[in-house]
């Protein structure tokens, strides 16, 4: 934060994209990825928030952009501690535009739900069967995280007194 202040005199907007998808059944029992998604999926996002929400509420401004996933919003088997993490995510990022409201700091928040989008999330998942899975449902549904990227720059055009804050984003023939 401190370069882009160094840069640009001020921070506008976060975007807080990095997490992990290592699904694989809960009878799999792999703790150690649990805990990795815990770090990066959660913990990375509270990180964010952390890192700019002083300055957001001293300058009475912000806007703070999170990826969630379709996961955060319906249950898939499988995924039930990748799912935990993206709803903590939603449910974050929801608290945030609340109490921003009822602070009045104008925090603006918008949580991006992507379902298949083609990026390196598939690379994390070591369970052979939904790595084969994942892979056949993206190779057939996925698309590019440009179309992502159009919906990030719709919520960040928005005139500051306008907060949208929930995109689902998905491939038009994917039935998820």
């Amino acid at each position: 934060m401190s370069l882009a202040k160094k840069i640009y005199g001020h921070v506008d907007v976060i975007f807080l994209n990095a997490g992990i998808m290592p699904i694989a059944p809960l009878s799999a029992l792999k703790i150690n990825e649990w805990n990795n998604m815990i770090d990066i999926n959660i913990k990375g996002v509270l990180n964010g928030i952390a890192a700019v929400l002083p300055e957001f509420i001293a300058q009475k401004s912000g806007h703070i952009i999170a990826t969630s996933s379709v996961a955060g919003l319906k249950a898939y088997p499988g995924g039930a501690v990748y799912g935990a993490t993206k709803w903590a995510v939603r449910d974050l990022m929801e608290v945030l535009r609340m109490e921003s409201a009822q602070e009045k700091t104008n925090i603006r928040t918008a949580t991006l739900y992507p379902a298949a989008i083609n990026t390196e999330l598939l690379g994390a998942i070591t369970d052979k069967q939904s790595a084969q899975d994942f892979d056949s449902i993206y190779e057939q549904y996925g698309i590019t995280p440009d179309r992502v990227a159009s919906v990030v720059a719709f919520a960040i055009d928005q005139p500051n007194d306008v907060n949208v804050n929930e995109f689902t984003v998905g491939p038009t023939t994917q039935p998820w």
